[in-house]
């Protein structure tokens, strides 16, 4: 399995700008919006789908949500650069934040909540 390399798709990303002079349009207003619309875009292709055909997606047009999920993350990278942010570092913490909000116990208690409908 392949891993990212944060580091090395950054430098990417920042000559891939610069020797098309987009730094000027990579602000972090124009990459927060361009990372909604990414977004938007992966979702409109689960739009209107049942959970279930959502799994069957993945085999009938993997290479559309590839491209949506790689852009979400291009500009994320992008934008983590333009702030000075270490998105390791960043993901690392957000996950021991998230681990004090959703203990284990009350994940398990909102699941049996859910499925007892």
């Amino acid at each position: 399995m392949e891993t990212l390399n944060l580091e090395k798709i950054k430098e990417q990303l920042e000559r891939f700008a610069q020797v098309r002079n987009w730094e000027k349009f990579h602000d972090p207003k124009n990459l927060a919006m361009a990372l909604t619309v990414e977004s938007a875009e992966l979702l409109e292709l689960f739009q209107w789908l049942r959970p279930e055909q959502g799994y069957k997606y993945k085999s009938k047009d993997k290479e559309k949500v590839e491209d949506e999920l790689a852009d979400i993350i291009i500009y994320a990278i992008r934008m983590s650069s333009q702030l000075d942010i270490n998105l390791a570092n960043a993901v690392e913490n957000k996950m021991k934040k998230n681990e004090i909000k959703y203990p284990i116990e009350k994940s398990q208690k909102i699941e049996k909540e859910l499925t007892s409908f």
